[in-house]
Formats: C-alpha cells, structure tokens, sequence
C-alpha cells in the first residue's frame, strides 16, 4: 500500500510541477513583447518555449531513473540551453529586420494558431503513472511546436543570422520527436 501511495504522490508532484512551467512557457509566450519584425518576434516567442521545455525536463530528471529518458532530458536542456544563447546573440542584429504589415499579419496568425494547438495538446497529453511516458507524451507536441513554428517563419523575408537556428531547432526536435515515438511503441518506458 505505501509504494502505491508513493506513486501516486510522485505522479500528483510531477504533473503539478509540469502544469505549473506549461503556465509560465504559454504566459511567456502569448506575453512576448511583438514588433514589425518577425525574426524578433519568433526569437522572442521561443526563448521562452525553450525555457519551458529546460524546466519540463529537469521536472523529469528528479523522478525518472530510466537512462533513456534521462539522456533525452539531458540533452534537450544542454540543445535549448545553447539555442538561446544563439538566439540571444543575434536578437539585436535581428531586431532591425522590418517586415511588410501584410507579412507580419499572415506570420502571426499561423504562430497564433500554431501555439493553440500545441498548448491544447500539451494539456490533453495522457497522464498516468508511468512519468517516463507522460514526460514524452508532453514533450512530443512541444517539440513539434517548435517544428512547425521555425518553418512558419522560414516562409517570410528573416534575419540572415537566424536562419541556421531554425534549422538546428527543426533537426534536432525532429530527432527528438523520432527518438521518443520509438521509445514509446517499443518499450514499457520503466
């Protein structure tokens, strides 16, 4: 009875802390300060999607034991970690970058519907007791968020210098998104 208990308060602790930095990644993002730029706006947007996915996975390193969960944690905070620094250094090249209202208006719709989307999933996501599983089942449309919204902005005219993020961030999530699919169809994810 005691390790059903435990279990159950792990999992009630994980999933509290996860909605809690869900909150903060949808405030910062749907907060983000926008100008006429879109390589502005899309850095802004994801510094803080990025910071949520650091959080999402150091929640899961103080619960998961399992090495292959551990090194995708790992290595998504060690990637994102080093995007934003990336980004952060290019933000005030980028910023400069003006783009048409029209192009502007079409870029934020797509974001627009891009993040609701990706917030709804990543609310639904199954939550049971097996951390390990609901970790990747949160973190898959996070990643594909991230997909989705660097080819959104790889669409208009954008900052030269951010160009080569958006294609590190859409390798690299899409490996990540392969990598747990895999882990999830073939494993019971301990």
């Amino acid at each position: 009875m005691q390790n059903r208990c435990d279990a159950v308060r792990m999992t009630e602790d994980y999933l509290s802390r996860y909605q809690e930095i869900l909150d903060n990644m949808i405030c910062g993002m749907t907060h983000a300060s926008l100008t006429d730029s879109i390589s502005h706006n899309f850095i802004v947007q994801m510094i803080p999607h990025h910071l949520g996915a650091i959080g999402m996975s150091y929640n899961i390193l103080r619960f998961s034991r399992w090495e292959p969960v551990r090194e995708i944690a790992e290595g998504i905070i060690s990637a994102q970690m080093a995007s934003i620094g990336d980004m952060m250094a290019v933000l005030p090249c980028c910023s400069g970058w003006k783009n048409h209202p029209a192009q502007n208006r079409c870029y934020n719709r797509k974001q627009q519907e891009i993040s609701r989307t990706m917030f709804a999933e990543m609310r639904q996501a199954c939550a049971d007791e097996n951390l390990n599983a609901d970790f990747m089942r949160e973190m898959i449309p996070h990643h594909q968020g991230a997909v989705k919204m660097s080819q959104n902005a790889m669409r208009f005219p954008i900052c030269r210098e951010l160009l080569g993020i958006l294609d590190e961030i859409i390798r690299s999530q899409c490996e990540g998104i392969r990598r747990m699919e895999e882990l999830l169809e073939n494993s019971d994810c301990h």
